[in-house]
């Protein structure tokens, strides 16, 4: 699955990730409005959160429309659906449907952690499949799915053998973006490493087992907030794609990405969710109005493409 990640890529030169995380003040009003007008009542939760999750897949899908043709993949939050019940969920699974309908790739970013039968439960969920009654049948069925490594190779194994046997991926946490982060990842073991290269080590080692052409079907998450540790990983991890948030709201900007990549500008995707999705909301993209959403959005990801199109080819 790596390969078609990279080929996708390459194709659009363009290694971003749109991240479809809809919270509630993103959403404009008049499509929550709407959807509380025409929603048909349904037996799985109250009226608000069926009209919520109606109006949230209206909102990706306008979305979806604008910028499926600029970039190779999308990365849904599934706590941002969870929280409106099973209406929201279901509109997650529409989403990731309807995402696979116009060609993009699909990273689900449900961060799952476990042992055992658990793990293999939630990676067949997500990325894998399930047999009923002699049918083969998938449940959410994204291409890529976040995991959690801090239950070790125990939680991590299971997920690899469902890439292996779906040709899906996983992207294990290695240095998250969020300020905190260091709490954990950065405290020093007794061989004076930080955390943060003892797990991308991990990564690099269970990437051997689910190789896809130059790079693994097993990438990290490296925050692009920190960037001199990305370099350092990029060393350590050099089969290792590496799925980098933190552009653009949480401050990280494209001169600070270069060390994700390697020389050849392979190697890294680049996530920005609200910076592209609620562009609307914001000063820069205000012209576009509440209605003008996903227009804002399509404007808000040609400017990041061409913004790292700048460092990536500035030889």
């Amino acid at each position: 699955m790596i390969a078609k990640l990279v080929e996708k890529i390459r194709e659009k030169d363009a290694p971003v990730v749109v991240g479809l995380d809809p919270q509630l003040s993103f959403l404009p009003h008049y499509l929550i409005d709407e959807a509380m007008r025409s929603h048909e009542e349904m037996p799985y939760g109250d009226e608000e959160l069926t009209a919520v999750g109606e109006a949230v897949f209206r909102f990706n899908r306008e979305i979806v429309d604008a910028v499926a043709d600029l970039v190779p993949a999308v990365k849904p939050q599934v706590a941002m659906y969870e929280q409106f019940g099973i209406p929201g969920m279901i509109a997650y699974w529409r989403t990731v449907r309807y995402c696979h309908e116009k060609g993009l790739i699909v990273i689900g970013d449900v961060k799952r952690g476990d042992i055992g039968s658990t793990s293999e439960a939630y990676a067949r969920a997500h990325i894998g499949r399930v047999e009923i009654n002699g049918r083969t049948c998938r449940a959410f069925d994204e291409d890529f799915a976040t995991v959690n490594p801090y239950l070790g190779t125990d939680g991590i194994k299971p997920f690899v053998k469902v890439c292996n046997e779906n040709d899906r991926g996983i992207f294990v946490l290695v240095k998250t973006s969020n300020p905190s982060s260091g709490e954990f990842q950065d405290v020093l073991t007794k061989d004076g490493e930080p955390m943060y290269e003892v797990v991308g080590k991990k990564v690099s080692e269970w990437g051997e087992d689910s190789m896809d052409g130059e790079y693994s079907n097993v990438g990290a998450v490296v925050g692009a907030t920190y960037p001199e540790q990305a370099k350092r990983l990029r060393v350590l991890m050099p089969h290792t794609f590496i799925l980098a948030p933190g552009y653009g709201a949480q401050g990280a900007t494209a001169k600070d990405l270069s060390g994700f990549f390697k020389e050849d500008g392979t190697g890294a995707i680049i996530n920005s969710s609200r910076g592209i999705i609620a562009a609307y909301t914001k000063e820069k993209y205000q012209r576009f109005g509440e209605e003008g959403f996903a227009d804002a959005a399509r404007q808000a990801t040609i400017d990041m493409i061409e913004d790292l199109r700048l460092v990536l080819h500035a030889d």
